[in-house]
């Protein structure tokens, strides 16, 4: 007997801190108490115009005269929370217009992560083109003509089209391919 009323006591005293705990956490009695009662709501995609977008050439990139590679940042001037995700389109702007885009063959590298970025906060791709090789206009290794763009236009998931030229040069590339990094909350080389 004396084995039976302690354990009717534990149940008693487990019961009643649920019901403190339900108490302080605002549930009515009757109603279920969830695991994780209080579910944020994530931040929406960044829009196009919260978006600043500048890039300039890679440090770490291949052999050659031509760009190479290029590091894209997008800088939130919006004063809420957004987030982008995704590996990037790359388009070359013929005459500097997106009207004229000439699409590259993306090759995607590595696995896409949801990135917050906070007003003012960073994030960034990495572009990696076939690259340029000799001197003056210089030549593709595939025997195709290089091409020089004054301007890319970089396509982001839910985030629009940002057209961008480089600080240190013009975009230069064979092939008309890229291989892209998936939008990164670590600043590339």
């Amino acid at each position: 007997m004396r084995h039976s009323n302690g354990i009717r006591r534990a149940a008693l005293a487990t019961t009643a801190v649920t019901a403190v705990a339900a108490a302080v956490a605002g549930i009515l009695p009757g109603t279920a108490m969830a695991a994780g009662t209080t579910a944020a709501t994530p931040p929406p995609a960044c829009k196009t115009s919260a978006l600043q977008v500048s890039a300039w050439q890679a440090v770490h990139r291949p052999v050659g005269t031509g760009t190479g590679a290029a590091v894209v940042q997008f800088k939130n001037v919006s004063r809420k929370t957004c987030v982008l995700k995704g590996h990037p389109t790359v388009a070359g702007a013929g005459n500097g217009s997106p009207a004229h885009n000439t699409p590259l063959k993306v090759t995607r590298k590595g696995k896409a992560a949801t990135v917050k970025v906070r007003p003012r906060g960073k994030a960034w791709v990495k572009l990696t083109f076939v690259q340029v090789h000799g001197e003056a206009d210089g030549y593709c290794k595939s025997g195709k003509d290089p091409v020089t763009y004054p301007t890319m236009v970089i396509g982001l998931p839910r985030s629009g089209k940002h057209q961008v030229a480089l600080k240190d040069g013009v975009w230069a590339e064979c092939d008309n391919k890229v291989t892209v990094t998936p939008v990164t909350a670590v600043k590339p080389s």
